[in-house]
């Protein structure tokens, strides 16, 4: 059975605008594979080599001074892109996080190409528009309707994010029994179809009969409830 091989992925960045010369300041990604998740994660910080906007450091909480001994995106695009090359992106708004990415792999000249020419992408909020037309469809809307612990969410965080995003996408896309299967199972006679069976219940199980004494007991409470009953009106 080949891997199917996902990646679920979020950016922080400077700013709302590439075009503005804004940069992504934060990397995070989880590994699926065969829709479990590895714990293989993705998680870089980034020098920009610019300031960050106010406003986005009120959503991220990353600074300037918090940044300023990280790598920047030249130091490890060889990582990331050997890390992401033949996955499935799945991401939340992807063309966002993609412009982003492009961006910075345009910065470094010709070498890089396009995220597309690595991965293929999935974007959860297109997918959500289609299942959920006219409603709100952010990931802390989808978290509610998929019922996914965000309390730790007080601000966004891309490996966090991402994290979430996973745990949305496998309920979005089927629920998330096949983390519950353990290895011995995946690996057992038969692959995946063998693996949902029905458990025979064999132990016969003892009917156990009302004393006398309990007997009586019921019969006294339903003439009480047949006399209170005879003084309700119905409609």
């Amino acid at each position: 059975m080949s891997e199917d091989r996902q990646i679920v992925l979020d950016t922080e960045t400077t700013g709302l605008e590439p075009s503005d010369g804004h940069r992504i300041i934060e990397i995070g990604c989880v590994e699926m594979v065969n829709r479990r998740v590895t714990g293989n994660n993705y998680h870089q910080y980034l020098q920009p080599d610019r300031l960050i906007d106010e406003g986005a450091v009120e959503v991220h909480g990353i600074t300037n001074e918090f940044l300023q001994d990280k790598p920047r995106m030249a130091d490890v695009v060889e990582a990331f892109i050997d890390y992401v090359r033949g996955a499935e992106l799945i991401i939340h708004n992807a063309p966002f996080d993609v412009g982003f990415i492009n961006h910075e792999l345009a910065l470094l000249g010709d070498a890089w190409g396009r995220i597309e020419d690595h991965c293929q992408i999935t974007d959860t909020l297109e997918m959500a528009r289609k299942m959920r037309p006219g409603q709100r469809n952010t990931l802390d809307a989808l978290c509610k309707v998929y019922e996914v612990d965000n309390s730790n969410r007080t601000l966004h965080g891309a490996l966090l994010d991402a994290q979430i995003l996973a745990e949305v996408y496998l309920a979005m896309t089927g629920g998330q029994g096949s983390l519950m299967l353990s290895d011995e199972l995946a690996e057992g006679p038969g692959g995946s179809d063998s693996l949902i069976s029905r458990i025979e219940r064999r132990v016969e199980l003892p009917i156990i009969a009302a004393s006398e004494k309990e007997l009586a007991e019921h019969e006294k409470m339903l003439a009480m409830i047949r006399e209170t009953a005879g003084d309700v009106q119905t409609f």
